[in-house]
C-alpha cells in the first residue's frame, strides 16, 4: 500500500526500488472514469499515464500568446495546453453569450522534470506521457474479454457484466475529481480514461530508474458524470478493488511464462 496521493506512492516506488531487486512494476488499484464508453466496474490498463497536476497559474491580462515566467530558460511551456477558467463561468446575467473574464485566468499544463539513470549525471530531461512497458502491454491484451464481478450482493447489480480494456491514457493529480466539467476537459483535452491520485507517480520513478511498469485501475465513479446526488465510488469502491485484483492475478501468470519477474503495489 502506498497511501494516498502523489507523494505517497512516488515515495514508497522508490524506497522498493532502492532496497529491493525489482524486475518491474505492477501497480493496480481504482480510478475515476472519463471515458463515456466504459461503465462502473470496467478495469482499464491505459499505455500512458500523465500528471496533470503540475501547472503555471497564468496572471490576470495574460493570454495565451504571452510568455510564462521562465519560459525561455526551458523551465516552462506552453506546448501542452491550458484550462481557462472564464470557459466555465456559470453567470445567468451574461447577454447573448458574451466572452466573460474570469480573475482565475488560465492554468498551463507542465510536464515533470526527470533525471534518468544511465545518462550524464544532473542533465534534466522532460516527460508528461509516459509509457508502459511495451512487453508488459501487450501481454494485457490477453486480459480483454475477461469477466469480472458484477454484483456487490444479490440485490445490488451493475447493467452488464465489467470487462478489461486497454486504452490510450490516463491521468493522476493530488485531486479527487468530483466535477462533471473538469472531468469533461480531461477527456476532451487528454483523451483520458482512468483518474487517479497515484499511478503517474509511480509511473515516473520506473521510468528515471529504467524499469518496467504498468498500471491497472478499475473504474469506480464517474468522477462527478453521474448522478447529481453523491459520488459512486462509495457504493462501488470494493467491488472495483475486487477487479482490479481479479485483472492482475490473470496477468502476473502471462508474464511469468514470458520468464519476466515483477513486484506489484
Amino acid at each position: 500500500m502506498t497511501g494516498l496521493g502523489m507523494v505517497n506512492a512516488g515515495i514508497t516506488t522508490q524506497l522498493l526500488l532502492s532496497l529491493f531487486n525489482v524486475i518491474g512494476v505492477l501497480h493496480f488499484g481504482i480510478a475515476g472514469n472519463a471515458n463515456t464508453e466504459l461503465e462502473i466496474g470496467d478495469v482499464s490498463i491505459p499505455e500512458f499515464w500523465a500528471h496533470t497536476g503540475l501547472w503555471v497559474w497564468q496572471r490576470y491580462g495574460d493570454g495565451s500568446e504571452s510568455e510564462l515566467p521562465l519560459e525561455s530558460n526551458g523551465d516552462y511551456t506552453r506546448n501542452i495546453g491550458y484550462l481557462k477558467f472564464s470557459d466555465y463561468n456559470n453567470d445567468t446575467t451574461t447577454q447573448h453569450n458574451e466572452d466573460k473574464d474570469n480573475l482565475l485566468n488560465n492554468v498551463w499544463y507542465q510536464s515533470e522534470e526527470v533525471f534518468p539513470i544511465n545518462t550524464e549525471p544532473e542533465t534534466r530531461q522532460h516527460a508528461f506521457w509516459v509509457p508502459v512497458d511495451n512487453n508488459y502491454f501487450a501481454l494485457s491484451k490477453q486480459l480483454e474479454g475477461m469477466e469480472l464481478e458484477r454484483c456487490i450482493n444479490d440485490t445490488m447489480c451493475l447493467p452488464r457484466a465489467p470487462k478489461v480494456a486497454r486504452v490510450e491514457r490516463g491521468v493522476s493529480a493530488d485531486i479527487f475529481v468530483d466535477n462533471a466539467a473538469y472531468r469533461n476537459f480531461l477527456s476532451s483535452k487528454f483523451n483520458v480514461t482512468p483518474i487517479d491520485m497515484e499511478s503517474a507517480a509511480v509511473a515516473l520513478i520506473c521510468y528515471q530508474q529504467k524499469i518496467p511498469f504498468i498500471a491497472i485501475r478499475s473504474l469506480s465513479d464517474l468522477a462527478g458524470g453521474g448522478s447529481a446526488i453523491s459520488n459512486e465510488a462509495s457504493t462501488f469502491t470494493p467491488l472495483a478493488a475486487q477487479n482490479a485484483v481479479a485483472a492482475l492475478i490473470k496477468l502476473v501468470p502471462l508474464l511469468a511464462s514470458k520468464g519476466t519477474s515483477v513486484y506489484s503495489s
